[in-house]
Formats: structure tokens, sequence, C-alpha cells
């Protein structure tokens, strides 16, 4: 199996979120500094992507629906037989 490829990824923050992120990843059970960032940036990325992919889902179910409402298709066997029990039951009513 192939190894990953590493890269590498630098910022700058001050010495106040600096201890700020240190005290929550020693909190948090994290050896290190970076494995809480990345760990904690990876999960809010998990976030976004999968609300952007909830919507595209959403716009395509959309779509879905309302091509079915105005191109509806033509009733089979068994829809026809539920309308007419429906309708005995309503008018027996």
């Amino acid at each position: 199996m192939k190894a990953a490829t590493m890269t590498r990824f630098d910022t700058r923050l001050s010495a106040e979120m600096k201890g700020f992120l240190e005290q929550a990843a020693a909190l948090g059970g994290f050896k290190t500094l970076s494995e809480f960032v990345i760990y904690s940036a990876k999960l809010q990325a998990e976030k976004i992507v999968d609300k952007h992919n909830a919507i595209i889902a959403s716009t395509k179910d959309q779509e879905i629906f309302f091509d079915a409402i105005t191109n509806p298709g033509k009733p089979n066997k068994k829809l026809k037989s539920a309308a007419e029990r429906y309708n005995k039951m309503i008018k027996g009513a």
C-alpha cells in the first residue's frame, strides 16, 4: 500500500490563542497541538461539506418532486385498485 503524501500547513496566531488551543488540546486528551488542530479542522470541514451536500441533495430532490407533480405518469393497476377501494370506503361512510 502506498504511503500518504504528507504536506505542511503553517499559520500565525497570537500567543493568547496558542495558549488557549493548547489548553483545549490538553483537556481533550490530544498529544499535540497539531493533532488537536487537525482533528478540529477536519470536524468543521466535514460539517460544512455535509451541509453543502445536503443542500445539493435537497435541490435534486426538489427537482425530482416537482417533475413528478408537473409530469405525472399514468396510474398503474395498484394505484387504480387503491383508488377504487378508497372511493368505496368514502361512499360507505
